[in-house]
């Protein structure tokens, strides 16, 4: 999507963090019109008051990803208010660590609904109305480095993150043919208040074998993020990947020696099994393996 212009962006969480990156530098430097979608209402008057004193087309909507009704409801007014949306960004999400043997059914599925499902919900919306439109368009999907490394205490986390990839890269190959570009954003660092998104967990997930509100833990977990990436920095550096139509948005070169080191390890798993007859068999039948592009 090269001219951007007067064009219409829905961003989720876009009350705070970096998704309010991306709704600043969408509305302020691309010069388009965007939809901030946030359960938070505190945060959507917070930045309201922002983009109103700057007197740009930024419509807020109480939005909570999880409820597809809702979602459709989101869908039908930024047409409404704004017109057609043509670029989605799925960049709400949640954390909240600890040792998986210490998680609760209600620890999963607060992430795996918000982290994943949302974003599905998102696509599920929007998708159809772009391929309807014909008019081609974008999703930029927010996962995280996360989505290629595991740590320990982040076992739901990075399972939402790695399926987030595998979902993104599906779209890439599915929805070209549409001309709808697919890119996902893997963070590392931002200096956001992401470590207080048990904030605004719901009642529904009440019961937890993690922290709450706990101003140490926040302390600690902010110290962790608050040298990284300025959220505008990084909305400037996905405005330019979807200039581009690239996939990957991957602004961390300190993660190199990293992957490098694990797809060394997956490499040489695979490599193991070269000498296996049935390898070989599967050699002379010549047949493509599932997946092979």
């Amino acid at each position: 999507m090269q001219d951007l212009e007067g064009k219409v962006a829905f961003i989720t969480g876009g009350g705070s963090g970096v998704a309010l990156g991306q709704a600043k530098v969408f509305a302020e430097e691309a010069r388009m019109k965007v939809v901030i979608a946030d359960i938070r209402r505190d945060h959507l008057d917070e930045a309201m008051g922002y983009f109103s004193r700057k007197g740009l087309p930024v419509h807020p909507i109480y939005l909570d990803i999880t409820d597809r009704d809702a979602y459709a409801r989101a869908a039908d007014e930024a047409e409404r208010v704004l017109g057609p949306v043509q670029l989605l960004c799925n960049t709400a999400g949640v954390s909240q660590f600890g040792p998986v043997e210490s998680a609760t059914y209600d620890d999963w599925d607060w992430q795996l609904d918000v982290n994943l499902k949302g974003m599905i919900n998102g696509v599920q919306t929007f998708m159809p109305r772009m391929i309807q439109r014909g008019a081609g368009g974008h999703i930029v999907n927010t996962a995280s480095m996360s989505a290629f490394v595991a740590l320990p205490n982040t076992a739901i986390y990075c399972t939402t993150k790695y399926a987030v990839r595998g979902l993104s890269e599906s779209l890439r190959v599915e929805l070209e043919k549409y001309r709808i570009g697919v890119s996902v954003l893997c963070p590392g660092g931002v200096n956001t208040n992401i470590h207080e998104s048990v904030l605004s967990r719901p009642d529904r997930y009440g019961r937890t074998g993690y922290y709450g509100a706990d101003p140490e833990v926040f302390k600690r977990l902010k110290s962790v993020i608050e040298s990284g990436f300025d959220p505008v920095d990084l909305a400037r550096i996905v405005l330019a990947a979807v200039r581009r139509n690239d996939f990957w948005i991957l602004p961390y070169p300190e993660f190199v020696p990293t992957l490098e080191q694990y797809n060394a390890k997956v490499i040489a798993a695979l490599r193991q099994y070269e000498s296996d007859p049935d390898y070989e068999r599967r050699k002379k039948l010549g047949r493509p393996m599932p997946g092979a592009q």
